[in-house]
């Protein structure tokens, strides 16, 4: 199969989801909210792959951010809030995209690729998926940010920047700030979709022990994503959800695999087996629409596979801000 065709056969998943409307993965951490006075627990470990892949391409995108204002935010969180405005976003209503974990260039990539404008506050915090449950522990934080950045555009932009709605994206422990926000009333009511990178992750009860091994998943802690996948699943006017997984298996807590299949057990949905070529060189093998819930399952256990999700960003991002969306 040409590359071309192989692209083309993605191209048109987004579409048909459209009309529905490094060096090492990022390890995860599962557990509870610390004091914010504490330092946050290290994060677990997860058993090596031996694995290496050598077939799939693995593009990456440039490392040089593209055209557009960069600025930060201090003083809200344990590190700066890097904020990107791409060229050609101004004069307009924006969507604000606040996404967690990574190299903020490769997010800025994902921002400017869009076909309607973004604003992107870009937020990595370290690695562990507890450092960034425990800075979205109080309530209101992301209404605090958000106004942050309402007022630096003010000051930059004027009137020709408005922000119109907020979209979280969170890449491998980057979850972990979701979990915390979707916990709050007031922040999870604001949000108007989720993009989930490869990265939903639980531990295991007991610790450390695996399904087959004689453990369970914590599905607990799961509750809040099965929340809002259910409410994007029952239409247009319940928010929007897309969630792709590799098939890692860390081993000492649950894989994402594992935390996708209990999300479509408690909706009561079932995977479509697929054969496409996803961006970057990704292959996908299932596909899961209900609504404006999308769930994407790719191939992949090593840590370049891991890595794909962020680098293919973009194109999972038009999955989730259809151009003809106008709300």
């Amino acid at each position: 199969m040409q590359r071309s065709t192989r692209v083309s056969c993605f191209k048109r998943e987004l579409a048909a989801a459209v009309t529905l409307a490094s060096t090492a993965m990022v390890l995860a951490l599962l557990g509870a909210c610390t004091r914010a006075n504490t330092a946050p627990p290290p994060p677990a470990p997860q058993n090596p792959s031996p694995m290496v892949e050598l077939t799939r391409e693995h593009q990456r995108l440039d490392s040089i951010a593209p055209d557009g204002k960069q600025f930060t935010i201090t003083g809200l969180l344990s590190r700066p809030i890097v904020v990107f405005v791409p060229k050609g976003a101004t004069g307009a209503e924006a969507t604000l995209l606040v996404h967690f974990n990574g190299a903020p260039y490769v997010a800025m990539h994902a921002a400017a690729d869009q076909r309607s404008p973004i604003v992107l506050a870009a937020i990595h915090l370290g690695a562990g998926s507890a450092v960034y449950e425990r800075a979205f522990a109080a309530s209101g934080t992301l209404q605090r940010i958000k106004a942050a950045i309402a007022d630096s555009l003010a000051v930059r932009f004027g009137s020709d920047l408005r922000l119109s709605r907020t979209v979280l994206s969170g890449f491998s422990a980057g979850y972990g700030a979701i979990r915390a926000i979707l916990g709050w009333r007031e922040d999870a009511a604001s949000v108007y979709g989720l993009l989930l990178l490869d990265g939903l992750h639980v531990s295991y009860i007991p610790d450390r022990t695996p399904v087959a091994n004689g453990g369970a998943i914590d599905t607990a802690r799961l509750a809040p994503f099965v929340d809002y996948a259910r409410a994007a699943a029952t239409g247009p006017a319940a928010g929007r959800m897309v969630v792709t997984h590799s098939e890692i298996f860390p081993g000492t807590f649950a894989s994402t695999t594992e935390t996708a299949d209990h999300l479509l057990a408690r909706l009561g949905l079932r995977r479509t087996p697929v054969l496409e070529w996803g961006p970057g060189g990704m292959q996908l093998l299932s596909t899961v629409r209900a609504g404006n819930f999308l769930l994407l399952g790719f191939a992949g256990n090593t840590a370049p596979d891991h890595v794909d999700h962020y680098h293919g960003m973009g194109a999972f991002l038009q999955l989730l801000l259809p151009s003809d969306d106008t709300r």
